[in-house]
């Protein structure tokens, strides 16, 4: 039996026992990890660089790519390195760290979504008012209430959970059942019912959560009526496709975290478990630049843009000065 102020470290779950597969994870997430790099770090040059994508819907994507960056760094590059030199451990700090900026970031994510919904709401169902309630000035300051959100509610909400986690007595071993620091995860670890406290606020959180989807369903099904309502089928279908990766985002996202942190833990596997972490941690960041950029003519063109301008100019001069 051991005590939560005893353990210096705790142990991670690994994704492989043998020295190959090990490896293959680590080419894995790599993979992954660059994909998400690029691809969000892409749409932040370009909305920032690119003065036509100045509008709220994409000052809005400029920030939930900033998040997903800091989101996926915070769980994937410790678990490239743990199986790149074969261990599991992680610091106690660090995992505290570790659970820490997750549930801000976490908090974060879903105010994003939570806008981002209502400004499709806007743009859909009072257009001529869009420029009004959503002007440049207002998405700045919603995006600054979302960031706010965080920075308060959500920084508070984080410490709330870190300090009531790492409080209760760990009695059950350092072995964490995630490839992360995991909130649910480590309170299995803890003394009898020394984590009801934790898991209460767990629950409240997570039902908060599902409030905001809550708010971003009943924020589409206005828009369906409002696009139902346009008469050419040419507009409907703009409309559609416009709304169309805010929700595959938007059902990817918090329908995993709300299974993750809804389910009962009596009869959960661990590999439904791993699956549906890597789900909401790893998988979102990396595919909401494809999501967004897939059926977005204008943000592809923007990209396209950017690229060749980088790559041309330097080619051009040096031809120039050859001739």
């Amino acid at each position: 039996m051991s005590n939560s102020s005893s353990i210096s470290l705790f142990l991670l779950l690994a994704f492989a026992d043998t020295r190959e597969l090990q490896l293959l994870h680590f080419c894995l997430f790599l993979g992954i990890y660059l994909a998400a790099l690029l691809g969000n770090g892409l749409i932040i040059i370009t909305i920032a660089c690119d003065h036509r994508l100045h509008t709220p819907m994409y000052f809005f994507l400029l920030n939930l790519s900033l998040t997903d960056l800091g989101f996926i760094s915070t769980t994937v590059p410790k678990s490239m390195a743990n199986s790149l030199w074969d261990t599991r451990a992680i610091s106690y700090t660090g995992c505290v760290a570790q659970l820490f900026f997750f549930s801000f970031l976490i908090t974060t994510e879903v105010s994003l979504l939570t806008v981002m919904a209502y400004d499709r709401y806007v743009a859909i169902c009072h257009p001529l008012h869009y420029g009004t309630l959503l002007g440049s000035r207002a998405c700045v300051h919603m995006a600054a209430a979302a960031w706010a959100t965080a920075w308060a509610t959500g920084f508070l909400y984080s410490m709330l959970h870190t300090a009531n986690t790492f409080s209760i007595p760990l009695c059950k071993g350092n072995a964490v059942d995630q490839f992360f620091c995991d909130i649910l995860q480590i309170l299995k670890l803890s003394c009898s019912d020394a984590y009801l406290r934790e898991s209460g606020l767990t629950v409240v959180s997570a039902c908060l959560f599902f409030v905001c989807f809550v708010f971003i369903v009943v924020s589409y099904v206005q828009i369906f009526r409002a696009v139902l309502r346009i008469p050419s089928e040419q507009g409907r279908h703009k409309a559609f496709y416009t709304c169309l990766p805010h929700m595959a985002v938007v059902s990817l996202f918090i329908s995993a975290g709300i299974f993750a942190y809804l389910k009962p833990t009596s009869n959960s596997s661990l590999s439904l478990d791993l699956v549906v972490a890597c789900l909401y941690s790893v998988v979102c960041p990396a595919v909401n630049p494809l999501i967004y950029s897939l059926r977005n003519q204008e943000l592809k063109d923007a990209v396209w843009n950017l690229l060749t301008s980088c790559f041309s100019d330097p080619m051009l001069s040096s031809a120039y000065h050859l001739s």
